[in-house]
């Protein structure tokens, strides 16, 4: 980056562009108030800083300045979100948030050669094996530009010191116009001193960086984890390895620099880091419920749950007129997380399964037809136990971009949060068994269509939507829609109207030669017959018995579901990309 280049062309942005455009430097060296200085309208420039491939990484840091307005700044956010990145917040500041740990991260790599404690094939296993990752430090060099790693130092060491600035043998390797070798023997007996180096340079400058308002500990994590592919962020590491061994690993990397340990690693009273998965805001009228694991496209874990239990009762007592839940990222919510079913499935623990759905069942029900009226803003997948989270809100609204299905039958279990009992409160019970038998997507205009959605606007009116709704009358009588809502899917709503689940696996459902049904009926037949026959009994149960026993009877039914050796394999086989193998009886 040249920053005489780049303040020439502001320059002339700045002169050229209406007064109201809103000016985004793409830089990763320098301060953005440094490129605003020579623009008429400087509180109309953002810094928005992408990263590697930018057509793929979703990661992009939004970065204000001393006069940057929030009007701005909340722009340049949505556009973000809008396009299906996943922003995150970073002061003005050298290196933002992700550079300002990664650099240096690559730079001890280095260092570790200098001072000859390993070889870089041993100090790019041991980095790799520490952190998860695919690539060490010194391949990262490599597929990037060495060159860069030694810019991005440079510019940090003068910025912070001499603790960020390069080590000798990057500049020399530069100087030298090479890549690096990658071959050599591993010493597995280097592990220890290669990863606790690197571990404690990580732990103190996202502690560091936390301490100084550069950035927040959740965002830092998610930088690492979407931008970096880091399966840890940071503080996840520092809680796995533990608040006080951190610290000390903290303070052995930077102790030759004289710098001080951030408070946050001196430990005191505290055993982790706390971390929020689930955040809440209120403005004046309302309150919003966000789901902040976008790496996870936002599924729904123990630790979420409870944090979106807890968001939901300061709603209640916050006196504001209504909540707000949405997703960050590309996901409303894509579902539960499969891996926390797997682990305790395999550890034949189903309580913790069972306490899980029942806290679920609990916190669901205390969303519709409340005092606060409650409004799912969908942005992207709306899957599982999100799209159950949604349906259970007063209402729906969605942007175009927003889809939504109930895929738990392809993987051996039903939907169980509610899933079975309150979509056909939207759709009618035809097209509601034909989304959970057959898993099908539908796009939110189809969604609108069928009554599963309340509105569908553009990304930019979601907000002013959602205000809008806390006006509108509620209903909350347990009917259901008795005809097709639309002409189109009529053959579909007939044929489940009609078919049971054996008669459609045995071949005895009439198509009527209508496409939209063949192919659902095709679909049926890749799902688990025992969930299939589990979720129509559930159906069929809760239309006649009324939602509250319905879902009371979903509840008890997930044992059965669970424990059937279709769901241990179900789960599996989407958690290794592979297609399931289900029995063929129940």
């Amino acid at each position: 980056e040249n920053l005489d280049v780049k303040r020439d062309v502001f320059k002339r942005l700045g002169e050229v562009c209406r007064p109201d455009a809103i000016l985004g430097t793409n830089t990763s060296s320098f301060f953005v108030k440094d490129v605003t200085e020579v623009t008429p309208h400087p509180e109309r420039v953002i810094g928005l800083h992408y990263f590697f491939h930018p057509a793929m990484n979703r990661l992009v840091e939004v970065i204000g300045h001393d006069a940057t307005t929030p009007e701005v700044f909340e722009a340049a956010w949505a556009a973000q979100e809008a396009c299906g990145k996943t922003p995150i917040k970073s002061a003005d500041a050298p290196g933002f948030v992700v550079n300002r740990y990664f650099v240096p991260w690559i730079n001890e790599s280095v260092r570790l050669l200098d001072e000859g404690v390993a070889n870089i094939a041993t100090i790019e296993w041991a980095a790799k094996k520490c952190f998860g990752v695919g690539m060490g430090p010194y391949q990262l060099m490599n597929v990037t530009g060495v060159p860069i790693s030694l810019h991005a130092a440079t510019t940090l060491g003068e910025q912070m010191g001499s603790f960020y600035a390069p080590a000798s043998g990057l500049a020399a390797q530069v100087a030298a116009k090479q890549d690096w070798d990658l071959d050599g023997d591993i010493d597995e007996s280097k592990f220890q001193a290669v990863s606790d180096r690197l571990l404690g340079v990580a732990f103190y400058v996202a502690a560091k960086l936390v301490e100084e308002g550069v950035g927040t500990v959740e965002d830092t994590d998610i930088g690492a984890r979407v931008g970096l592919r880091w399966p840890r962020g940071p503080f996840q590491l520092i809680n796995r390895t533990g608040l006080e061994r951190a610290g000390i690993l903290a303070e052995k990397a930077v102790k030759e620099h004289g710098l001080d340990l951030p408070s946050m690693l001196k430990g005191g009273a505290e055993s982790h880091i706390p971390i929020s998965l689930v955040d809440y805001e209120e403005s004046e009228q309302r309150a919003t419920v966000k789901f902040n694991r976008p790496d996870a496209m936002n599924a729904l874990n123990v630790r979420a749950g409870m944090q979106l239990m807890s968001a939901l009762e300061r709603a209640r007592i916050s006196g504001r007129e209504g909540v707000v839940l949405q997703g960050t990222g590309k996901a409303f919510v894509a579902g539960a997380d499969v891996k926390f079913f797997v682990n305790n499935l395999e550890k034949d623990n189903f309580d913790s399964i069972h306490a899980f759905a029942a806290a679920g069942h609990e916190c669901y029900r205390s969303l519709n037809g409340k005092r606060q009226p409650s409004i799912a803003r969908v942005h992207g997948l709306c899957l599982g136990g999100g799209a159950e989270l949604a349906i259970a809100c007063d209402w729906i609204v969605a942007s175009p971009k927003a889809m939504f299905g109930f895929p738990e039958t392809g993987i051996g279990i039903i939907p169980g949060l509610g899933g079975t009992q309150r979509l056909r409160l939207r759709t009618g019970l035809p097209l509601a068994k034909w989304m959970v038998y057959t898993g099908q997507l539908l796009d939110a205009e189809t969604a609108k269509s069928i009554g599963l959605v309340d509105e569908v606007v553009p990304f930019a009116q979601l907000d002013s939507t959602c205000k809008d709704m806390f006006d509108r009358e509620r209903s909350f009588e347990d009917s259901m829609p008795s005809t097709c809502p639309v002409a189109h899917l009529q053959p579909l709503w007939d044929a489940f109207d009609t078919y049971s689940i054996q008669q459609i696996l045995d071949g005895e459902a009439d198509s009527i030669k209508d496409s939209g049904v063949q192919k659902a009926i095709h679909k049926i037949k890749s799902k688990s017959r025992h969930a299939l026959l589990a979720a129509e009994q559930q159906m069929n149960n809760g239309a006649s018995k009324g939602l509250d026993i319905g879902l009371s009877d979903e509840l008890d039914s997930l044992k059965g579901v669970f424990l059937h050796e279709d769901a241990l394999e179900g789960m599996k086989a989407l958690l290794e990309g592979r297609k399931p193998e289900f029995g063929a009886t129940n």
